[in-house]
């Protein structure tokens, strides 16, 4: 249970960052305090859709992968990865507060942005969840070790 709860809240925060750092990029897309609610749907959607939509993407790609030259295959991975990301977002926006105006600039750039940010996100997503179950441990009283090393105190 601390497992999910920690990847959640871990992820959340990092999806409001994201958020609201692509509603002040971008000006087709207004964001605000609708980061709050879209950030729940967008970690939930992350979390439990996500790899589904993924995993069945790659399996009907799979059944023609063999007619397929090597760099067809990886345009079509890219591109079922831009629809899984696509998907993500339009819901993102059809369920929050997330207002977006302009085809490229509201509905194909942000779901870029998000793409980069869970390249990101993954690269540093076990300092970022060690960080956060220490914070979790220490709310709850629960006993851990020490995610850094204690800090010498200055003699000054």
């Amino acid at each position: 249970m601390k497992a999910w709860v920690v990847r959640f809240a871990s992820l959340y925060v990092f999806d409001v960052v994201v958020l609201l750092l692509i509603g002040a990029i971008l000006p087709s897309v207004r964001v605000g305090w609708a980061a709050l609610w879209a950030s729940v749907i967008l970690t939930a959607l992350t979390v439990w859709i996500k790899p589904a939509l993924t995993n069945g993407f790659r399996k009907r790609a799979a059944k023609t992968a063999r007619d397929r030259t090597k760099a067809g295959e990886a345009v079509v991975q890219g591109v079922l990865v831009f629809l899984v990301e696509l998907l993500v977002w339009l819901v993102v926006v059809w369920f929050s507060g997330v207002r977006v105006t302009g085809f490229f600039w509201g509905y194909v750039l942000p779901p870029l942005f998000l793409l980069v940010a869970w390249a990101i996100y993954s690269a540093i997503d076990d300092r970022i969840e060690a960080r956060a179950g220490a914070l979790y441990d220490r709310s709850t009283g629960a006993e851990t070790d020490a995610v850094d090393p204690p800090h010498p105190r200055s003699s000054s």
